[in-house]
């Protein structure tokens, strides 16, 4: 019996709800000089940010990434194997890059630094700008002197304190700066976004880095049919030259001999070696230049194309906090915040009451 009357008094009532949100309803009316206060400061305080925080321009550049054609090149080497080509040497680099992996390039140290150190205009580095704009020079003077430091020097020349400061420098951009996403998971189109104080930093920054990315990405993917190829012409020209000697050779050993005595077979020993070089160099020439044409085709197969679709133009895109928008969300977030306290106060009081009771 006791147990049920202890569960029996536990329970909230509607009517006990209704009156505890009443109650509170109540409380927060009686402190309206509070909340309209608060809400005239947040609004002040909305109105000072969206004045003094600086717009961020947004520089954009899209493009669609389609990697070379191994399904060509699949079929292609079973119909050279059938005449004895194999082309398992001349594949691609279809492994080592992917679609996610190229957003990944955009964001290492190395990009990154290229693109810093590109220049801005004639006089000045992206990173020289960056410094500026973002007053790293003053943020940092305790550590680094960067007012005395050249960054248009070659970089194998750089000191430790330089490299350093663009490491840093590179970290900020990846953090803060940098965006590099997939619209659509589907699709193979890829955004580089560069987000920035500086409306000129931002769009010369952004058309460098995409320019040496896709620059590079280019390069590697096709690196190895690339080696492969100038292999392939290296021996193609080479044996061309011991062909046209062993041609010239077997002329030569012909005029040697205009009128062979048919009865005399050690007059033909000379011509007939000269023949055989001839036909085996002949043979060879044409398996080269047969393997160097199906490289060329591999080649341009493997080349990944790379199509922009949208790049920066000014005015680039402005993010800013406007100032009604400024002002209401101030008022809002004001309003909430003295809520919380007053709530909290409430309830602290009243557990006073209580441990004092």
């Amino acid at each position: 019996m006791s147990k049920s009357k202890h569960f029996s008094d536990s329970q909230f009532t509607f009517r006990e709800v209704t009156q505890n949100l009443s109650g509170w309803m109540s409380y927060f009316i009686s402190q309206w000089k509070i909340l309209i206060l608060a809400g005239i400061v947040g609004i002040a305080l909305g109105a000072l940010v969206s004045i003094f925080k600086k717009p961020v321009f947004v520089a954009s550049t899209s493009f669609v990434l389609e990697d070379g054609d191994s399904g060509g090149m699949g079929q292609m080497s079973g119909l050279a194997s059938l005449v004895g080509v194999n082309l398992g040497s001349m594949g691609g680099t279809s492994g080592l890059f992917q679609g996610d992996n190229i957003m990944e390039l955009y964001r290492s140290d190395r990009m990154l630094d290229e693109a810093l150190l590109s220049p801005f205009d004639e006089n000045q580095l992206l990173i020289d700008r960056f410094i500026q704009f973002e007053k790293i020079d003053k943020r940092w003077a305790s550590k680094v002197d960067i007012a005395a430091m050249d960054f248009s020097i070659p970089r194998e020349n750089f000191t430790v304190s330089q490299d350093s400061v663009v490491k840093e420098v590179a970290k900020l951009v990846r953090e803060y700066q940098l965006s590099v996403t997939k619209p659509d998971r589907k699709l193979t189109i890829i955004k580089v976004t560069i987000s920035s104080k500086d409306e000129a930093y931002a769009k010369v920054f952004n058309e460098n880095l995409v320019e040496n990315v896709n620059e590079f990405y280019r390069e590697t993917k096709t690196k190895k049919t690339s080696e492969n190829l100038d292999i392939l012409q290296s021996q193609a020209d080479s044996i061309r030259k011991i062909l046209d000697a062993s041609i010239g050779a077997f002329a030569s050993a012909t005029d040697r001999v205009p009128n062979v005595n048919p009865l005399l077979s050690s007059a033909t020993i000379e011509t007939k070696k000269r023949q055989i070089d001839v036909q085996a160099t002949g043979a060879v020439y044409e398996e080269v230049v047969k393997n160097l044409e199906i490289a060329k085709v591999n080649h341009r197969n493997n080349s990944p194309l790379i199509q922009i679709i949208d790049f920066p133009r000014f005015p680039l895109e402005r993010n800013e906090i406007r100032l009604v928008k400024g002002m209401v969300f101030g008022c809002i977030i004001g309003g909430l915040f003295t809520i919380f306290v007053l709530y909290f106060r409430r309830l602290y009081h009243n557990q006073s009451h209580v441990r004092e009771s």
